[in-house]
């Protein structure tokens, strides 16, 4: 279902060259630990994960009370059910796979990719698939088995499969 267009040993090399111009220490340093510790997103939280995730649905997720969100990750966050954390948050207004997976990345205490078109490219899919629950948890086992193998972090994953997807597609444009 998944296959590196690179070999796994160029993997610590291509998250090097990660060159996201968003930086998400804020996300990874201050906000996460905060929600660790309470055990849900406050609504801030949550949008600013929302719009680093993506611009394009910054406004349906304002749309979200801070009730809803509190609630609604407060379940998600303490569940060990996989299927049922992303489905829950994905019932919050604006939040489709790749937005949910990006609030479990950030926020979760298990490791969680983050779903988006430029990794999936770098495991074989010229375009993305369809999501659906099979999909993503398939995913979810390819990607977590990845970092335990390569002894990596979920996160360094994550950055490896963007960047080789950047590099290279632009690459593959500039050559057409």
């Amino acid at each position: 279902m998944f296959k590196l267009r690179f070999a796994e040993s160029q993997l610590p090399r291509w998250a090097e060259r990660y060159s996201y111009t968003e930086n998400d220490g804020r996300l990874r340093h201050v906000v996460r630990p905060a929600v660790w510790s309470r055990g849900y997103l406050r609504r801030g939280e949550f949008l600013e994960i929302c719009e680093w995730k993506t611009q394009r649905s910054k406004s349906r997720c304002a749309r979200n009370s801070s009730f809803m969100v509190e609630t609604i990750s407060r379940a998600a966050l303490s569940t060990s059910d996989e299927a049922l954390k992303i489905d829950l948050l994905r019932t919050l207004h604006g939040v489709e796979w790749p937005t949910a997976s990006t609030l479990l990345h950030f926020c979760d205490k298990r490791p969680y990719p983050i779903l988006d078109y430029r990794a999936l490219w770098s495991l074989g899919y010229d375009k993305p698939p369809r999501y659906t629950m099979d999909f993503w948890l398939a995913y979810l086992a390819f990607t977590r088995g990845l970092a335990r193998r390569l002894k990596q972090d979920i996160r360094t994953i994550d950055r490896a499969l963007w960047q080789y997807s950047k590099a290279r597609q632009r690459q593959t444009r500039h050559a057409a």
